[in-house]
């Protein structure tokens, strides 16, 4: 059922972000503002714990979200032993973000049960222009 304004016959439209934000805009209103201005700041790095499974996907989302809503990120994956397929598809889904905002999305030196997860999974063409 659509919620209405003050007047009950204008029906309003509620926003959703990644972030909880709740905004009202009327069918057929414009928003109007300012431009936006990107700016760089320096490239933030996320270090992956040595198991990346679904008791962490939080916390590394979490560092994940801050890091790509800044600016460049780092993904340091060296010390990577175990990967959960889930882990592996939000790290494909922060690197699309970044991209949208024009921001670099590195991973650094990936472990070797890293690479073979992805390998494993046929994710690398997804993962090829990102890890370095």
């Amino acid at each position: 059922m659509p919620h209405y304004a003050r007047n009950g016959r204008e029906p309003l439209i509620r926003l959703a972000l990644l972030k909880p934000f709740q905004g009202r805009l009327r069918i057929g209103e414009v928003l109007r503002g300012q431009s936006i201005i990107m700016v760089s700041k320096a490239k933030k790095t996320v270090a992956l714990p040595a198991v990346v499974d679904l008791d962490s996907l939080d916390a590394i989302r979490d560092g994940l979200l801050d890091a790509v809503e800044d600016g460049s990120v780092s993904v340091a994956a060296d010390g990577v032993q175990r990967v959960s397929t889930n882990a592996l598809f939000m790290l494909i889904s922060a690197a699309g973000t970044a991209q949208r905002n024009n921001f670099d999305f590195t991973i650094l030196q990936p472990s070797a049960a890293m690479t073979a997860a992805i390998e494993r999974l046929g994710l690398g063409a997804q993962f090829k222009g990102m890890m370095r």
